[in-house]
């Protein structure tokens, strides 16, 4: 019979206490499991960014318009973020879950609201079933208001964290000012609109698991930002939905994976999907993955933009508050929030 856990973070329930089952309060009902039977393996696009500053721009802007427009996700290369800052960031990452666990559990709290915390799973005060999953979140833009609170262990962890964030936030504006003119939009129409801006990261830990096949690392979400953009090692994880279909995303090495959020969907006026993607494991392989989310400041107001509203297509979303959007979506446990704004 399997037990519940008792340990705060799943990587020491797995690493310390040896389990060979997964606990009961982990274990999904049978129509909510992963299925891998049915997953099947293909690409999302993968798109050069050498020339988007160049005069080959327009055309990277339409391939960009194209994987928003069609998959809702696209992986990028070339894309400035310099070899080392990724490397240390990694092994930053790998440092600290590689920490005792006394060590760890002095970032640990399980407070949606604090701007740096360990936790487990997504948000344990209100889920019914666990995620098989550790993370660090950390907010980081603007970098001097929250470097103060981030670990000093490892020793390197603020120095490269800081690097890493700076140059990602660089990534996410370039993306920002393409997005919007994608859509026939000012570039700069869509960064406007996202107030004073805020950034966050989440460096994930998916530790090895007994049985991976009744269990998620993440289920399926949308995310409730901007944009996400992702690094992952070489471990696979990422599944994203297309045409009702799971989709397994491989790790391409020296790349990013970037998926549009919530906020870009309803700025589009649906033109562009949010799409459902989710984390599974494995039984093998500890997964690390590093999501910096880029986003509205929490007083921005969002809604659809003038210019894609139309009589034949009318505004789909009402305006509101992105602290207002983001509040829902921790409420709702990852459930996705976009039909509680809708105008009808």
């Amino acid at each position: 019979m399997a037990t519940t856990s008792k340990r705060l973070l799943v990587s020491d329930l797995v690493s310390t206490d040896k389990i060979d089952q997964v606990p009961s309060n982990y274990i999904r009902p049978i129509t909510q499991r992963p299925n891998f039977q049915n997953v099947v393996h293909d690409s999302i696009p993968l798109i050069d960014l050498n020339d988007l500053n160049g005069p080959n721009r327009a055309n990277v802007i339409k391939q960009i318009g194209q994987a928003c427009a069609d998959h809702g996700f696209f992986q990028v290369k070339n894309h400035g973020v310099p070899e080392s800052i990724i490397a240390n960031m990694m092994q930053t990452a790998r440092d600290f879950f590689n920490l005792p666990e006394q060590e760890r559990l002095k970032n640990y709290s399980d407070d949606p609201s604090k701007t740096t915390r360990l936790s487990t799973s997504f948000n344990i005060r209100t889920e019914k079933v666990a995620n098989w999953r550790d993370y660090l979140r950390l907010h980081c833009y603007p970098i001097d208001n929250f470097i103060d609170e981030w670990p000093t262990n490892p020793a390197s962890f603020r120095g490269h964290v800081a690097e890493y964030c700076q140059s990602t936030r660089n990534l996410a504006l370039q993306l920002i000012s393409a997005i919007s003119e994608s859509l026939g939009l000012h570039k700069d129409y869509m960064n406007t609109q996202l107030g004073k801006h805020a950034q966050h990261m989440v460096l994930n830990y998916y530790p090895p698991c007994p049985q991976p096949d009744l269990t998620y690392g993440l289920p399926g979400h949308t995310d409730p930002n901007f944009i996400t953009i992702l690094l992952q090692d070489e471990v696979p994880g990422l599944q994203v939905l297309k045409d009702g279909k799971w989709v397994a995303v491989d790790p391409v090495p020296n790349t990013f994976i970037i998926n549009i959020g919530d906020q870009v969907q309803m700025m589009s006026n649906d033109k562009y999907k949010s799409i459902l993607h989710r984390a599974v494991v494995n039984c093998d392989k500890e997964r690390i993955s590093i999501p910096t989310f880029y986003c509205p400041s929490p007083e921005a107001v969002i809604g659809p933009a003038p210019e894609v509203v139309t009589d034949d297509e009318p505004a789909v979303y009402r305006q509101f508050t992105y602290g207002e959007y983001y509040e829902k979506f921790w409420d709702n446990g990852l459930e996705k929030c976009l039909d509680m704004f809708k105008t009808s």
